[in-house]
């Protein structure tokens, strides 16, 4: 990679870094970044993956106390969201970049939408924790069941396979699956989240799609970047960041449909 293609992956990882901690939707700057510089599609999404995966623990342990509340259940949680990170990595590489170049374009129109109705998504949330205030409250030790785990399952499989979007989707089926407060429930999901990108990358790691140089600089940026993020957090209106990234997204999406 030239030394101009590692600048603007550089940009691209501190974005994504700085959109995660603020908005979400990381993913739709370090993607197609890596695809502008000539990764094999892919490869992108691999390298992505690698890339971006640390970050997930800072957001965790921001909210480390809630997550500490949360342990009972994401001993039941996780295994499945490993299972479903392998699942979905495995049926990336098996994909090829031909088929998934085809996919790409409605792949990030869903993310798009997923990150467009984010805020829908968590008022219907809190709604439904207002309408049974002391749920949480009267919950067994983990309260998980058969129908959660499968959607956790089913969730981290595409988390595995692309992953954008995928805090939302959990965001929106852990909330309607289980009685916790909104904190609670926003705590687990990126704990969950965490655990199914370490588990793709960790599967990515010898897979031989990595593209080590781009994954470093990147994960660097994207610290830098979400260090920066958590600092503006207060200072920033998510709505206008979110509407930029939908933005990025839908032309990004349509500049794969017309090529």
């Amino acid at each position: 990679m030239s030394p101009v293609e590692l600048v603007v992956v550089a940009l691209a990882g501190v974005g994504a870094g700085f959109v995660n901690a603020v908005a979400g939707g990381g993913t739709l700057i370090s993607f197609p970044a890596l695809t502008a510089v000539g990764l094999p599609v892919v490869s992108a999404n691999v390298t992505s993956t690698v890339a971006l995966s640390p970050g997930y623990l800072g957001g965790a342990l921001a909210q480390r106390e809630s997550v500490r509340r949360q342990r009972d259940r994401l001993k039941v949680l996780a295994p499945a969201g490993m299972l479903g990170g392998l699942a979905g990595g495995a049926l990336l590489l098996l994909t090829g970049d031909e088929l998934l170049e085809r996919l790409v374009p409605f792949l990030i129109l869903s993310a798009s939408a997923l990150l467009a109705g984010q805020e829908r998504i968590r008022t219907s949330v809190e709604r439904r924790r207002a309408l049974r205030p002391d749920a949480a409250r009267a919950r067994p030790d983990h309260g998980i069941s058969v129908g959660a785990i499968v959607a956790v399952f089913a969730a981290s499989i595409y988390g595995g396979y692309f992953g954008a979007g995928l805090g939302i989707i959990f965001l929106a089926v852990l909330g309607a699956l289980l009685p916790d407060d909104l904190r609670d429930v926003n705590a687990l999901k990126q704990s969950m989240s965490f655990v199914v990108n370490l588990t793709a990358a960790a599967f990515f790691l010898f897979s031989g799609r990595v593209w080590w140089l781009a994954a470093l600089v990147m994960a660097v940026g994207a610290l830098a970047g979400g260090h920066l993020g958590g600092k503006l957090a207060v200072h920033l209106d998510p709505r206008v960041l979110r509407a930029v990234v939908v933005a990025i997204g839908v032309a990004v999406a349509i500049v794969y449909l017309v090529r």
